[in-house]
């Protein structure tokens, strides 16, 4: 062979390098060799929605258009690559069969792979290396202007944009003509090639049908089928950047965050300023001597350039931890935390002594408390999230701090009731608006309440834990409270001893794990209201009507003077039945018989 011959590999196709030098002149009367594994695994790429797949065919075909014109011969060689070695593609597998074509060949390899050069070079290949071009055209730029936070193209849609300051967005229209397939996917490959060649480029995700790029500030998805029903553009840059004294920060603030805030979860509604008040933040420990890292996917925090930013290691954020573990930062933002993954990955660093800033999704402040409840164990979450700050219209709306005390809980009165408990006070005022203790089984969260208020929320709780431990003993105990430890069940004769159990054991246990005394007595019946019903055929159910006045409450179903069942009352103001069952048919013939009774 001549040194005309020449085969290109997967990256100088996908570049689009090589039309670019026919084009010039530069490979007339050339013979190219294109690897059919080459063309494998683009048509593999395109199959599965990924913008590289789609960038390499085009680059094909528009080869083929040129060939004529410049009396350039195109053939394919070699065997489509096994099932085993496009899985091993990632580590080289492919790049070492297309290599050994240009040995066998007798050509020169044409790459934009540094590393496919080098071994070429170390095996004896002619090859030729070409440096990714930054010249690459960049249309999506144009729909962008000073104010504008976010372009959002989707095909046969008017294009529309984000503009203005967080909290204080406008989503306008840009154009009156909607943008077609053949645009929207032209600026798609264009955007995919200007990430690879960009120095400030970067792929960051790339798979089945979704693309995320990011283009400097621009963190750029790219969706198609099979994966959202169309192709869709979504580019996202921040319009503006603030330092910590932009907030207005309190005193009181300014020093916790100095000396004692370590566990931060920075929370809010999309579009409101979290990330913003991050860069504010982590610039802010930066300036204070502290060694700041982020752990981002993908990254698109605006911050200097001391502050190194973290991807998520082999797609996996616990990988990217494992790294800051060994450099040990003061202090790093996750941004963002959203799975339990996350969230304990977020703990298992701050437990390891790492300062962390977490962004959150959140639509009030408690609900990034909440997030930890389940997630975190009880006892440590004021260790991992010291300080919550909510952030509304770009501004702090509410700063709460999280402390571990031992104490009886709002709204209990025995001491020996007292429990680990976690309260959530407002920073500024550190008045404890909310509590988090184990009741039973569960962690709830709890307002702090006075009075009665109190008291009902707490014996609320007090009830459901009870009931949840008697279902294996009794159905439908009526509970009534005679203070705060004391409770009166009130159940059927026949079902108290085995409530009570022998020796009393079953109650005892009962009571020591509910922290309450317990009186047990029969359920008399003859107390209650009774209430006219009528009964109903309805589908495939029984359906008692009793009044959506009554819905909520438990009603004893009587026939005669025998108790049948006890049951709650829907919200319909329904007790239901299933026709096929044994119960629906006595209540028909009771009340066919005139000899229902509801009591309440």
């Amino acid at each position: 062979m001549t040194a005309d011959t020449i085969v290109p590999d997967t990256s100088l196709i996908i570049d689009g390098k090589l039309t670019t030098l026919i084009e010039q002149g530069e490979l007339d009367a050339a013979h190219i060799i294109i690897s059919e594994m080459v063309v494998d695994e683009l048509e593999n790429q395109a199959n599965r929605g990924m913008e590289i797949g789609d960038a390499g065919l085009a680059e094909l075909q528009e080869l083929q258009e040129l060939a004529t014109a410049h009396d350039i011969e195109i053939t394919f060689s070699g065997r489509r690559p096994t099932p085993e070695e496009i899985e091993m593609a990632s580590s080289g597998r492919i790049d070492a069969l297309i290599r050994d074509i240009a040995e066998t060949e007798d050509a020169t390899l044409y790459t934009g792979d540094r590393v496919q050069a080098e071994v070429a070079e170390a095996k004896g290949i002619d090859v030729r290396f070409f440096e990714q071009s930054n010249d690459v055209s960049f249309q999506l730029m144009e729909y962008f202007d000073d104010d504008t936070m976010s372009i959002h193209l989707k095909q046969n849609m008017v294009p529309k944009a984000k503009k203005g300051q967080p909290g204080s967005m406008e989503y306008v229209e840009l154009t009156d003509e909607p943008i077609n397939y053949d645009d929207i996917d032209t600026i798609a490959k264009e955007t995919y090639e200007k990430a690879q060649a960009a120095e400030e480029g970067l792929v960051e995700l790339n798979m089945e049908g979704a693309t995320v790029l990011q283009i400097g500030d621009l963190r750029i998805a790219i969706t198609r089928p099979p994966f959202s029903e169309a192709i869709e553009i979504t580019a996202v840059r921040p319009v503006a950047k603030l330092s910590l004294d932009d907030y207005e920060l309190s005193d009181k603030l300014k020093q916790r965050l100095r000396e004692q805030a370590e566990g931060i979860l920075i929370a809010g509604a999309p579009g409101h300023g979290k990330s913003t008040f991050a860069q504010a933040l982590a610039e802010f420990f930066d300036d204070q001597g502290q060694v700041v890292k982020s752990m981002e996917h993908p990254r698109d925090l605006q911050v200097g350039p001391e502050i190194t930013q973290y991807a998520a290691l082999e797609g996996d954020m616990e990988n990217t931890a494992d790294v800051l573990l060994l450099v040990r930062p003061d202090y790093t933002v996750f941004d963002e935390v959203r799975k339990t993954d996350d969230f304990e990955t977020f703990a298992d660093m701050r437990l390891a002594g790492v300062g962390m800033i977490g962004v959150v999704h959140a639509s009030e402040a408690l609900d990034a408390v909440q997030r930890l409840i389940g997630r975190v164990d009880m006892g440590v979450i004021p260790q991992v999230v010291d300080t919550v700050v909510f952030i509304q219209n770009a501004g702090i709306e509410k700063i709460y701090k999280l402390e571990l005390t031992v104490k009886v809980p709002t709204g209990m009165q025995e001491q020996d009731l007292a429990r680990p408990v976690v309260q959530v006070r407002d920073f500024e005022t550190d008045e404890a608006e909310y509590e988090i203790y184990t009741y039973g089984e569960e962690t709830v969260i709890v307002p702090v309440q006075e009075g009665d208020s109190a008291t009902s929320k707490t014996q609320e709780l007090a009830e459901k834990q009870l009931k949840h431990q008697l279902q294996q003993y009794v159905d439908h105990p009526q509970v009534e409270f005679e203070g705060q430890d004391r409770v009166k069940l009130y159940v059927d004769e026949d079902d108290i001893p085995h409530l009570i159990g022998k020796n009393g054991e079953n109650i005892e246990r009962i009571e020591d794990e509910i922290g309450l005394s317990i009186t047990v007595e029969p359920r008399d019946t003859t107390l209650k209201e009774t209430i006219e019903a009528e009964v109903e055929e309805v589908g495939n159910s029984v359906a008692i009507q009793i009044g959506q006045e009554f819905a909520g409450q438990e009603a004893d179903v009587f026939r005669g003077d025998e108790h049948l069942f006890t049951a709650t009352i829907g919200k319909n103001g329904q007790i239901r039945l299933t026709k096929q069952s044994e119960m629906a048919g006595q209540v028909l013939g009771a009340y066919a018989a005139n000899n229902l009774d509801i009591r309440l």
